[in-house]
């Protein structure tokens, strides 16, 4: 009877995600007029990296090439400028970023992206912008892996941010960059883009 009891007492632990530690939000903004520093800029082709203010000493690394952008967040082992994260789409990024902090330290970066989906002409089309909600990792001065874990498709889901938090807090602080393959979480709409 108590080996029952305690099978069944695990069985439900492992229906709820666990957490090591208190989680909680706080908010920055992406401001690339006031808080960020251009690293390289080449005019041909538009494209720029910059280092732009985060949370307290957490920065946000940022790029943009052929109109699209890629978006890293904390310490990072290469400056920013190794891991290209965006979709094949045109895009853009907004301008508040919420971080999930595990007593108190930033483990999770989520970030809303605009997908710009095209007619069949190839052009922009504003009746077809999708909204994604980019969840990534975080990095650390003693672990640098910096990357993306997980996309909500913001149109296609309700309660989309709970279910972005929920995604951060569950996968960011175990996720492996480089082996692991982010995905999409919840319902996944035709706007949402193809990541890269």
């Amino acid at each position: 009877m108590r080996t029952l009891l305690l099978t069944a007492c695990t069985l439900v632990a492992l229906a709820f995600p666990v957490y090591a530690g208190q989680m909680s939000s706080a908010y920055s903004k992406l401001d690339f007029k006031k808080t960020c520093k251009i690293l390289e800029e080449v005019e041909e082709g538009g494209s720029v990296s910059m280092l732009c203010e985060g949370y307290e000493d957490y920065p946000v690394h940022f790029a943009e090439g052929d109109l699209r952008h890629s978006v890293q967040f904390g310490h990072v082992a290469t400056g920013g400028d190794g891991i290209w994260q965006s979709f094949t789409q045109w895009n853009r990024v907004a301008e508040t970023i919420e971080w999930r902090l595990q007593d108190g330290v930033p483990v999770a970066a989520i970030l809303r992206w605009f997908i710009e989906n095209t007619d069949d002409a190839g052009s922009a089309d504003p009746n077809r912008v999708g909204q994604v909600l980019v969840v990534s990792r975080v990095g650390q001065q003693t672990d640098r892996r910096a990357c993306v874990v997980g996309y909500v498709d913001a149109l296609a889901n309700k309660d989309a941010n709970v279910l972005a938090r929920e995604v951060a807090d569950s996968l960011a602080s175990s996720f492996a960059c480089g082996t692991d393959k982010a995905e999409f979480h919840g319902t996944r709409g035709r706007l949402s883009g193809d990541p890269s």
